[in-house]
Formats: structure tokens, C-alpha cells, sequence
């Protein structure tokens, strides 16, 4: 039986949605390549039962799964407008065993470190990972990082201590960790909300700390889902932010009547918040506002306003840090709050690495984390051919970088630090895609 050489093959880490899409392009291409996943099963963070699954058991798609889906590969009538992380783990493992991708993939293998082997552009990569049999290492001509931005708990620090439970949202999962006790859920993004929300049923009583104001979207207008209407007509950035806030207005209302703050930007230069059951909840008294946390000390937080009260239990929805832990941050171009990445794909030091899913823009779906695979197979399989399109990439990644903003403002947020616009974005994407074609 002959060993296959992996110096012609491309390591991919990661099997969540980002990871799959990379197989099926690479598969698609013919490109070989050997995939890790440090979980038993695809589906990544969408997998509950993973370990490194930051899902709940109330956890929902906040965009529709027609926005949502793989182009070549839709979701089952069945399956709801929006859905539960456990349509969408059968999803991934349906879109899996379809291409026949899992035989790509050592399972319950976890990378520990990914270096280059000797100089220039092009270096094989040196991967070492760990599994139930121990510790191995191999080379590969190539690597493309896929393990997902949304497993490393970003933690905020607070003055003073808390006595009572204080968790991350990475580590809830039900509502039932919150039966009978007082909670203050720090965070209003999309999981804030979510979780607050989730609370109520079962909590004694339900805050929410809130440092800045936001724009919530209900998940239905007219009837449909909201991401399905409007956006066929293209308007300027300031006249469509006008507009759409004015529209917005008419189905939520003024949310500063509920307590909470104005948002200090215009709409789409942060991330909305898709529910509006946390303002119904806000509306019949569920859950109250409170401002940002001054300090703690014991079970009282002490609020920037004043304001003291008791808690059992404080639920940081506070987001999740961008995380390749192994590999060096300078050799992805780190810079900041984020590397700095040629279409948030590629370095502009190494022409055989690739980033996968380090993208963040409202409505980009998993069908833009597949043009992104496309255009990283066939970057591939260009430089493989020796085309002059591949070294013309090769050129442009190394700068001046694109603005992929769209014209939008976006906070100087962490989280936002990848953040692009969606028809911007996918627009160079496939444009670059197609000229390597």
C-alpha cells in the first residue's frame, strides 16, 4: 500500500462551513489536499455537541437560509425561514457526505502548529497535529486556515470582584442555567439579546447592561423574511442609510423608549441586531436597562450612573477574539486588531497561505465564504500551471489593499476589524476569481 506524499498536498484546517467550502472547491479543481478537524463530526461551530461549539440550545440563523445557503446545494424545503443550529449540523453534514468530503479529513485530529519550512513565497508548511494516537507532524505545499473566528471568548475586565457566577455566552447553553436566579446579561449584539430573551422563561429577573445604542431588525416584514426584500435598487451609502433607518423606524419604533441609548452612527456602520423580541420582552417589563458597569464588588454591580443592584448570575455577551493559535501572528500579517489580509484571504508575504471565513458583513451568507474557496482553488491550481494571472495576484496582494467598505463608515471595533461590505466585497471576490479562471 502506497503512502501518499504530503508535499503535494494542501493542508486545510478546519471543517465548519468555511472548511467545507474550501474542500469542495479544492475537490472541485482536482487540487489534492489533506483536511484536520479537531471534532469527530463536520458542522464547526454549528455543531453542538463539538466541544468548541459556542451555540445554544435556542441558537437560530439570524439571516434567511436562502441568503444563507450554498448556491449548488440548498436547504430542504422542510427546513425552516430561519434555522436551529441542529437543521443547520445536519445541513453541513448532508452537504459533506453529498461531495463525499469527509474522506478528506482526519477527525479528532487538532492542529498545534503550522510553520514554513525554508524561505521564500512559497515554503512547504510543517503542520503538526495531535490525536487519540499522539503527536505527528508532516509537510504540505500549501495551507489554507479555516477553523472559524467565533471560539474564543472575548472577555472584558471589570473593576473590582463578583462573587456570584460570571460567564461567558460561550459557555451557555440553556436557559435553565439561569432558573431562579437575578441576571444581568452585559451586551445587546445579536447573542445578548438572544439569551436575554431566552431568560426570561426561567431567571427571576432579567437586565440587560448596554454601552451603545443599536439598530434592531425584526426577522419578518410583510410576512417574509426581512434579508429576502429590497436591495435590488442601488442607492447612494447616505440616502440608503436614510432610508432604510426611516423604514426601520416605522416597524420598531424609537427603542430609546425602552431605556435604551441612540446609537451614536448611522445605520450599517455596525451590525444590526436581527430581534425584536428583545423589545417586546422590554416592553412589558421582562427585562429593564441598565448602563455600563462601573464596578463590582461581591453580588452588587455598581452602574456608571449611579445605580447599584444584586445579581446571581452575569452573562458577558461580549463577543469572541479572532484566534489562530497555531500559527505565529506576524506570518498572517497581524497588524492591530486583525491581520491584514489581501481580501481578507491572503498574505502578502506567502504565495501558498490562505485564510478562510475571516469575514464578517451583514447578508454574506456561506454562499460568500464559497466564492471565497473558489477563488482560493483556483489561485491555487493557477500557481500550479505557472499562469501569469496567479503572479498577477501575487502582485496586487502585496498592496496597495482594495476598500472594500462600500462607502460605509464601520466602528472601530475589534469585531469589526474584518468587517466588509457584502456586494463590495463579494464583487472583488469573484472578479478576481474570474480572472484567474
Amino acid at each position: 500500500m502506497s503512502t501518499i506524499d504530503t508535499r503535494t498536498q494542501i493542508a486545510l484546517i478546519g471543517a465548519g462551513p468555511s472548511g467545507l467550502a474550501a474542500a469542495r472547491n479544492l475537490q472541485k479543481l482536482g487540487l489534492p489536499f489533506q483536511g484536520f478537524e479537531a471534532y469527530t463530526e463536520v458542522g464547526g461551530l454549528w455543531n453542538i455537541h463539538n466541544p468548541r461549539s459556542t451555540v445554544y440550545e435556542s441558537a437560530h440563523l439570524i439571516s434567511s437560509k436562502t441568503t444563507t445557503e450554498f448556491s449548488e446545494f440548498p436547504m430542504k424545503a422542510e427546513v425552516a425561514d430561519y434555522p436551529s443550529h441542529r437543521e443547520m449540523r445536519q445541513y453541513f453534514i448532508d452537504f459533506g457526505t453529498h461531495f463525499d468530503l469527509q474522506k478528506h479529513y482526519r477527525f479528532g485530529a487538532q492542529v498545534v502548529a503550522a510553520e514554513p519550512v525554508g524561505e521564500g513565497a512559497a515554503p512547504l508548511w510543517r503542520i503538526r497535529w495531535r490525536d487519540a494516537q499522539g503527536e505527528h507532524s508532516a509537510d504540505f505545499k500549501g495551507l489554507v486556515i479555516a477553523n472559524g473566528t467565533l471560539a474564543e471568548p472575548n472577555l472584558p475586565k471589570f473593576e473590582g470582584q463578583f462573587s456570584g457566577e460570571l460567564i461567558h455566552t460561550a459557555a451557555y447553553k440553556s436557559a435553565e442555567q439561569f432558573r431562579g436566579k437575578r441576571v444581568l446579561v452585559v451586551g445587546a449584539g445579536n447573542s445578548g439579546c438572544d439569551i436575554a430573551v431566552d431568560a426570561v422563561h426561567a431567571a427571576d429577573s432579567v437586565d440587560i447592561s448596554v454601552r451603545r445604542g443599536y439598530y434592531f431588525v425584526p426577522k419578518y416584514v410583510f410576512g417574509k423574511p426581512a434579508d429576502t426584500l429590497g436591495g435590488k435598487l442601488r442607492l447612494p451609502v447616505w440616502l440608503k442609510q436614510k432610508m432604510d433607518a426611516l423604514v426601520l423606524g416605522w416597524f420598531t419604533g424609537d427603542p430609546a423608549r425602552f431605556g435604551l441609548p441612540k446609537p451614536d452612527y448611522k445605520m450599517y456602520e455596525s451590525h444590526p441586531v436581527v430581534n425584536s423580541l428583545i423589545l417586546h420582552h422590554l416592553g412589558h417589563g421582562d427585562i429593564h436597562v441598565k448602563p455600563d458597569i462601573a464596578r463590582l464588588d461581591g453580588r452588587t454591580v455598581h452602574f456608571k450612573d449611579g445605580h447599584a443592584q444584586d445579581y446571581d448570575l452575569i452573562l458577558c455577551a461580549t463577543g469572541y477574539r479572532l484566534h489562530y493559535p497555531f500559527i505565529a501572528p506576524e506570518l498572517l500579517n497581524w497588524q492591530g486588531m486583525a491581520p491584514r489580509l489581501y481580501l481578507n484571504i491572503f498574505t502578502p508575504r506567502f504565495d501558498n497561505l490562505a485564510v478562510m471565513g475571516m469575514i464578517e458583513a451583514s447578508g454574506i451568507g456561506w454562499q460568500g465564504r464559497y466564492e471565497q474557496a473558489e477563488l482560493v482553488a483556483r489561485y491555487f491550481k493557477a500557481q500550479a500551471e505557472g499562469k501569469a494571472a496567479a503572479q498577477a495576484l501575487n502582485a496586487a496582494k502585496r498592496g496597495p489593499a482594495p476598500d472594500l467598505s462600500g462607502g460605509f463608515k464601520y466602528l472601530q471595533l475589534e469585531r469589526m476589524a474584518y468587517y466588509v461590505h457584502k456586494d463590495t466585497y463579494r464583487a472583488a471576490v469573484r472578479a478576481a476569481s474570474a480572472a484567474l479562471a
